[in-house]
């Protein structure tokens, strides 16, 4: 249990603590969270929108999907049975990054098959995903909420054909499982192929809501972790949130309004810390915050992957938030401590053991959603990430390979001078409270942008976030596009030598990739948002190498 600090709240907020605690105290006498767990629409907004009151299931989960472990865990028991060693999920965005946080927090179990996580298009990535694999030993989970899913279709129709090489007709089927709501054209597609088995998504919970879904669980399921404990400690959470606990002394309504205010006061960069076992959580969080609160020019902006600095390095426009596993992360302690003595926010929280993360799952979607509250947008909706889907389309249909729009500066990483005059060029006008985005459209597990993060944030003082294309379209992208538009892009955008095309199709992988890079900056174009391609050519390791030099991170050859 946090302990609390005088002013009554759980953490010491760098000037903002008067602001929260007036904020929960309007929040008791409004009877928000009653309100809350009612589901009551106009606490967003006062506009009938029905999609607030149908994307709010996950109240109910903790308490719902315990009847659903009994089934849960003999489907896994069956696969294992059958010697299934590789579980892929062919997923993005809400339907993958529960997923992948699930297999490096609990992977690894002994008996248990390995679960991998596909969400890149790179035709690199896509390769060595199924380069050495064995149909025959291979469960394949085709997630998707809405069931058209570009890249999602894409994984699934290069696996399949790649299934039916290797085993008779009648067995290419077994291989296959579908989670995704019920009436979708994945759902008929499962039926008509004759998938192994089909799961129900919530239709009232939405994408970065489903952690604690079908769209989790089946995955946490194959890989043996404790289902039964992890919705213990959500069920825990939500009874300590529940609608009848008083505003201060509810676990998510408090951060709810840490993070909501903070924001208001300029604080809107939320940095995560963590301990080793839970280095993968914040890309969860990424998405369930980016996407939820990054509209109408508002929004909080979470910077996921970053190397710890000095409290000299950042602006006032920072927030740290440390999520801490007993046993590990004692090394944090004095920079935490010292970035908490230079006046920034430093939020802890304390995780027992790993399962205690069911319990922070429900803790940040409520805080989330309560954070939206106070910024005075809808949390549950996602109104600019169809723009880039339609960009990408055009550029599909008009057969264009991913040249850049009109009005993208893109330089060609031929040498660490050119790149300098580039980066020096595009950095000039960018402000102390701003925030700079790396987008990196090339194979994830083969490059580090942590160094190059971390640069960027020293030569200055901006938060710099850092993402993978096209999967960060599904999680940060409705932030980049609809949220605060103090904020320029750097695009890595590479020429694949090798390509794969997309079976069923016209088209290929790398065609799909270079689509969505081109139809994703001229969206932020559109929104105004500078961006700046630099193209490392087919041989990458030299582009990047050139960048480095470029930032100082080594010297030049």
């Amino acid at each position: 249990m946090t302990q609390r600090v005088d002013n009554g709240l759980p953490w010491s907020l760098g000037g903002s603590d008067e602001a929260v605690v007036a904020r929960l105290g309007g929040w008791e006498a409004a009877g928000f969270g009653r309100r809350l767990w009612a589901k009551d629409p106009t606490l967003w907004t006062a506009e009938p929108v029905p999609e607030l009151i149908d994307r709010m299931g996950w109240l109910e989960l903790p308490a719902t999907m315990p009847g659903e472990i009994g089934a849960l865990e003999r489907f896994a028991d069956e696969a294992r049975q059958e010697g299934l060693d590789t579980v892929f999920v062919l997923g993005m965005g809400g339907s993958s990054l529960a997923p992948e946080v699930y297999a490096h927090t609990f992977g690894g179990r002994p008996g248990f098959p390995e679960l991998r996580v596909l969400d890149s298009t790179h035709p690199e990535a896509v390769a060595h995903a199924a380069r050495g694999i064995d149909p025959a030993r291979s469960l394949f989970l085709v997630s998707s909420k809405s069931g058209g899913t570009i890249e999602t279709m894409s994984f699934f129709r290069y696996f399949w054909k790649l299934a039916g090489e290797h085993l008779p007709a009648d067995r290419v089927g077994r291989r296959f499982v579908a989670i995704t709501d019920p009436g979708s054209s994945l759902e008929k597609l499962a039926r008509e192929r004759g998938f192994r088995a089909l799961f129900p998504g919530p239709v009232e919970v939405g994408g970065r809501y489903s952690a604690l879904t079908h769209f989790g669980l089946v995955p946490a399921a194959l890989l043996g972790a404790d289902l039964a404990a992890l919705l213990e400690r959500g069920r825990a959470m939500a009874a300590a949130c529940g609608p009848a606990v008083p505003a201060a002394e509810s676990p998510g309504l408090v951060l709810g309004a840490a993070l909501g205010e903070l924001a208001l006061a300029g604080r809107d960069k939320v940095t995560f810390v963590t301990s080793p076992s839970l280095a993968s959580f914040p890309d969860w969080i990424e998405q369930l915050v980016a996407e939820s609160t990054g509209k109408h020019g508002r929004g909080i902006v979470p910077v996921v992957g970053e190397r710890l600095g000095g409290p000299d390095v950042y602006g006032a426009d920072r927030v740290f938030a440390a999520l801490l596993l007993d046993g590990e992360g004692v090394d944090l302690a004095a920079p935490l401590a010292a970035l908490e003595a230079a006046g920034h926010p430093v939020l802890r929280f304390r995780l027992g053991d790993r399962l205690d993360l069911g319990g922070e799952i429900f803790r940040w979607e409520l805080a989330t959603a309560a954070a939206g509250a106070v910024l005075g947008i809808n949390p549950f909706d996602q109104p600019d990430v169809q723009l880039a889907k339609e960009l990408a389309a055009r550029v599909m249909k008009e057969g264009v390979r991913g040249e850049a729009p009109d009005g993208m500066t893109v330089v060609e990483a031929s040498g660490a001078a050119e790149i300098a005059r580039a980066l020096d060029a595009w950095l000039a006008a960018a402000r102390p409270g701003d925030y700079l985005g790396l987008q990196a459209y090339l194979p994830m597990g083969e490059v580090d942008l942590s160094l190059v993060q971390a640069a960027l944030r020293d030569r200055t003082h901006c938060a710099v976030t850092a993402g993978f294309g096209p999967r960060f379209l599904h999680s940060t992208g409705q932030l980049h596009k609809g949220g605060p538009g103090s904020c320029r892009f750097l695009q890595l955008v590479d020429r694949s030598g090798a390509d794969l095309p997309i079976p069923e199709t016209e088209t290929t992988f790398a065609a799909l990739l270079a689509a969505q890079a081109a139809g994703d900056g001229q969206a932020l174009l559109q929104r105004g948002r500078p961006v700046l391609r630099l193209q490392l050519g087919a041989d990458r390791a030299a582009g990047l190498r050139h960048l480095r030099q470029a930032l100082g991170l080594e010297p030049a050859r």
